[in-house]
């Protein structure tokens, strides 16, 4: 069956990794219906992805993790809105059966959500299968539209931007050692500690590596600890930018120019997969199968435990000893030569 969209909605909720991974989504429907204006809905913390797309049009913002009756408000509030703006397809992510009564409360005509209990209520279902890379998970939302091959995540960067100066011509490696504030509240712990980092850039360091330290607010604890280590911080080598990108943008320039980059699972490890760059990705308790590609450009650092990975399938927080993320730092120094 032929279809003429001209005004697309999409709806996808998460951090702002999850938004990278739902890019490909975007992409191949784009490609099928390049004329098709493409709305994004999401959380607020994550509107900078239209920063690293070219791809979407319009973002529109909604908090569902508000507390209480607010959070309702919230929803309530995005259905008229959505109505005012006569979408003529809505495509969600979400498992949950409410994404169905939302969709369909929108009016929107077509409308293409994952099966569940109220999948009646949507003109196309299609089969949730999470035992895959998440990026090919939320892909099959456009199956019933498209016929374009998935492909893996590519944010756009600015080639205008020029790098800062301290790092001009130079061969740097970048290290993104933090996850996010919100990880961390929910007791949940994907990077390996203080010593792990310390060790590694002082060895780095010590190979006469130029080294890049990035991170934002969230890293505060972490960053602030590696900065009190006198032979990292007055190394000649070391470029301090924690909390110095002015933007998401300005980070994913530094890391698609970085010779490497170090990260854990967190938005910055796709923030580098969709950049192209070569990336050494840190696992601990999650399943690097679902949420890193299979690429050439990337390598996977574990601790290879029995028990992982275990995070959500089995468990909801870290456990007591978190065997998984002790690591040994020479993994991968000794893969940079």
């Amino acid at each position: 069956m032929e279809h003429n969209f001209k005004n697309t909605l999409f709806i996808n909720f998460g951090g702002i990794g999850d938004e990278i991974l739902f890019l490909p989504t975007l992409s191949s429907f784009k490609k099928s219906y390049p004329n098709s204006k493409i709305t994004l809905a999401l959380e607020p913390r994550s509107k900078c992805i239209k920063d690293l797309s070219n791809i979407i049009d319009d973002i529109l913002t909604v908090d569902i993790k508000a507390k209480g009756t607010e959070k309702y408000i919230n929803i309530i509030k995005f259905i008229f809105e959505i109505r005012k703006k006569k979408f003529d397809c809505v495509i969600s992510s979400g498992k949950s059966p409410f994404i169905a009564i939302i969709l369909f409360l929108t009016g929107i005509k077509f409308r293409i959500g994952y099966n569940s209990k109220t999948d009646f209520l949507l003109t196309e279902k299609v089969k949730l299968n999470e035992n895959q890379y998440a990026g090919k998970m939320y892909h099959d939302l456009v199956s019933p539209v498209s016929k374009v091959n998935y492909e893996n995540p590519k944010i756009y960067t600015d080639e205008t931007l020029e790098l800062n100066d301290l790092l001009k011509n130079k061969d740097y490696i970048v290290i993104h050692p933090g996850v996010s504030k919100m990880s961390i509240q929910k007791n949940i712990f994907k990077c390996p500690n203080i010593t792990f980092w310390n060790n590694l850039i002082e060895d780095l360091l010590n190979k006469n590596k130029n080294v890049v330290l990035l991170g934002t607010k969230d890293d505060k604890d972490l960053a602030e600890e590696l900065l009190k280590n006198d032979k990292i911080q007055k190394h000649p080598n070391f470029i301090n930018f924690y909390n110095k990108t002015k933007n998401i943008m300005e980070m994913a320039h530094i890391m698609k120019n970085a010779s490497a980059v170090i990260c854990v699972d967190s938005a910055p490890l796709h923030v580098a997969v969709g950049t192209g760059a070569k990336t050494f990705a840190i696992f601990g308790p999650t399943n690097e199968k679902k949420l890193v590609p299979d690429d050439i450009n990337i390598e996977i650092i574990t601790n290879n435990t029995n028990c992982r990975p275990c995070l959500w399938h089995k468990r909801a927080y870290n456990c007591e000893n978190s065997e998984c993320l002790n690591i040994n730092y020479k993994i991968i120094s000794d893969k940079i030569n």
